[in-house]
């Protein structure tokens, strides 16, 4: 059964970064082009879909999934907690990733209502952010450093 829901929770994973990875980047077509109407309308259709319909199930299914691997642990002969701290680094990096997954929909709200001031160059930074909490949380669970 932990193998099944390790699969589950990979693939789930690959789709929330999809929606991660992205999202910014349709911000900051949205913040270049934000005179062109039609092009911010169909944009805004876009970012909403992304996130409601792709993003969100995503993010909950790996947050699920990942809470059951550690259930059926600490049920089983294995206890992923009593391994070392590396679990509850990965854990709060993924607590950080969950608040950038929504500072994202924050500012889909604010282009969906036309008034978000930040420029398609702060959405290019803001869009490496979810590559570096990848790159930490990825290490956590091989390298398991601690």
């Amino acid at each position: 059964m932990y193998n099944w829901i390790l699969w589950f929770h990979v693939i789930s994973f690959i789709s929330w970064f999809a929606v991660l990875f992205y999202l910014p980047r349709l911000f900051v077509y949205h913040a270049e082009n934000i005179e062109n109407k039609g092009f911010v309308e169909v944009v805004k259709i876009q970012e909403m879909k992304l996130f409601k319909y792709i993003g969100v199930p995503s993010m909950w299914a790996t947050v699920l999934s990942g809470s059951a691997m550690i259930y059926l642990s600490i049920a089983g002969d294995f206890n992923l907690f009593a391994t070392g701290g590396w679990l509850h680094a990965k854990l709060f990096f993924v607590a950080l990733l969950i608040a950038y997954f929504y500072s994202m929909n924050h500012f889909r709200i604010q282009f969906l209502e036309d008034r978000c001031q930040k420029s398609g160059k702060f959405f290019r930074v803001y869009n490496e952010v979810p590559t570096i909490l990848m790159l930490f949380i990825v290490a956590m669970v091989v390298i398991r450093p601690f």
